[in-house]
């Protein structure tokens, strides 16, 4: 009896143990579109660019993003101020992806880019669960975002490469397009604060959660 005991006791520690690891060795792994993404590689593989071979032909937006990503781009005197998004595909058919070029545009298209910086820049920001963090507000806010206007939004350029990657048990040639689209600090800013407002007058929290909303409204743009 006693040993029956002792095991019961045993398995209710372990499992208690297990329950506070999840909660502070948790680290979330993003599921974020990937409509915007820095698909890594070697610049050194570029074969061809769309003003000529080599990758020094590029401009230099896209070489900042390959080889730093987003940040290196609004590092940019041409981006002082905005803030900067890039819609990146992939394909080998170069025909296929010149036509997804063609047909985006920032009406229909750049609510997708900021709803998925914005999933992101919450995940990142919470300690648990994004879901458990901030309720309901989590996914209605990223709805919200999804289908939000945004006024301002340029279109700025476009480009391409054809590379070789390696992502795979044989090397592939590929053509990479990416669409590079801004948008003025303030302006983004205040559409975000403004879908927040909404977001959180239309959902139920509880107190543990609308203090981590606030918390969430101070710090949003900390690298946004």
């Amino acid at each position: 009896m006693k040993l029956k005991t002792c095991v019961i006791f045993l398995f209710i520690i372990l499992m208690a143990s297990c329950i506070v690891q999840r909660e502070v060795l948790y680290i979330h792994e993003p599921d974020f579109s990937i409509y915007e993404s820095m698909n890594v590689f070697d610049a050194g593989n570029i074969i061809e660019t769309k003003n000529g071979a080599g990758s020094s032909r590029m401009p230099a937006w896209l070489a900042a993003y390959i080889a730093g990503g987003i940040e290196e781009v609004e590092k940019l005197d041409s981006y002082n101020g905005k803030y900067v998004f890039i819609a990146v595909n992939e394909s080998g058919v170069f025909n296929i992806l010149e036509k997804w070029t063609e047909n985006f545009t920032v009406l229909y298209d750049f609510s997708l880019l900021a709803a998925s910086r914005i999933e992101k820049r919450m995940i990142l920001s919470s300690s648990l669960y994004p879901d458990d963090e901030y309720g309901m507000f989590f996914e209605t806010f990223v709805k919200n975002a999804y289908n939000a206007e945004y006024p301002g939004v340029v279109k700025e350029d476009a480009s391409w490469v054809r590379t070789i990657k390696y992502d795979y048990a044989e090397p592939r040639t590929v053509y990479m397009f990416f669409i590079l689209i801004s948008i003025d600090k303030t302006v983004m800013q205040n559409i975000v604060r403004n879908i927040m407002t909404r977001t959180a007058a239309s959902v139920t929290m509880t107190n543990a959660q609308r203090n981590s909303i606030n918390r969430l409204r101070q710090n949003i743009f900390e690298g946004f």
